[in-house]
């Protein structure tokens, strides 16, 4: 994997994501606190592990590349120096309710832009043992039980065909839900509960589409290179750029993305 400006990068990932699930795995159905970050009778789990990963993460970007600007959910925005343009995005444990239900459908997310768009993705899950990564123009890949193979969306031109998923339809607006919903009642079948797995799913052939709203940047920015360097597209639902956060719209064929915008843009 030579062939890209962003290939040098896809080492050090590795690096961060060993680092992330050192401090994750301990702590994964072992957990004796969840904290709230929200008031009012709203529930934002948040754990030690969540923290502690992402401090993991941010302390061995700082050592070898104290340039490099970094965003993660957990400790937020430190600036790029000297005019750099890279940017980690960290989301240390993407799924944290799933977390503390002892479910394994989380993940960490690492990503590296190049000026807001996204070049290299990770999501690793520590506990199966997958991780699954990409590189601007290099492909998709999962490593697993020391196996490497290459990614594939298959696929689905057709709604009436489609898999689809979603995390909760708790994470929509209402007039969001309604179009949720018509997408759902249209599809073959449809998913909830997969955070950023769902995404892998799509990357991997499994999975036909995953339709999310109320994003962030870390929630969706090392989705996009897995998605599409397997063969699939990542937009907003109305079809444009998904790397801000927002909604997200993930299909593995293009044909169905189309159909898919026209319904809920």
């Amino acid at each position: 994997m030579t062939n890209s400006p962003y290939a040098a990068y896809i080492a050090f990932a590795h690096e961060l994501a060993d680092a992330a699930a050192a401090v994750t795995i301990p702590q994964f159905r072992n957990l004796k606190d969840v904290d709230n970050k929200l008031a009012g009778g709203d529930f934002d789990p948040v754990t030690i592990a969540d923290r502690g990963a992402e401090q993991a993460i941010r302390d061995l970007i700082d050592t070898h590349h104290p340039s490099h600007a970094i965003l993660g959910e957990e400790f937020g925005e430190k600036p790029g120096q000297d005019g750099e343009t890279l940017q980690w995005v960290l989301d240390p444990i993407d799924g944290t309710r799933q977390f503390i239900s002892g479910m394994p459908t989380w993940g960490t997310l690492i990503a590296l832009n190049d000026g807001g768009v996204p070049k290299l993705g990770m999501l690793d899950q520590p506990f199966t043992g997958e991780r699954f990564y990409a590189c601007d123009g290099m492909g998709a890949f999962l490593r697993h039980q020391n196996q490497l193979g290459k990614l594939s969306t298959r696929p689905c031109a057709r709604l009436s065909e489609a898999t689809i998923s979603t995390t909760s339809p708790e994470c929509f607006k209402s007039d969001e839900l309604a179009l949720w919903e018509k997408a759902a009642q249209s599809a073959k079948l449809a998913r909830y509960g997969g955070d950023c797995y769902g995404y892998a799913m799509v990357a991997a052939g499994h999975m036909d589409a995953v339709i999310e709203s109320g994003l962030s940047a870390y929630d969706i920015q090392a989705l996009i290179p897995l998605v599409e360097e397997a063969g699939g597209i990542v937009t907003s639902w109305q079809g444009g750029d998904a790397a801000q956060g927002g909604s997200a719209l993930a299909c593995g064929d293009k044909a169905l993305h189309a159909e898919l915008v026209v319904l809920l843009g």
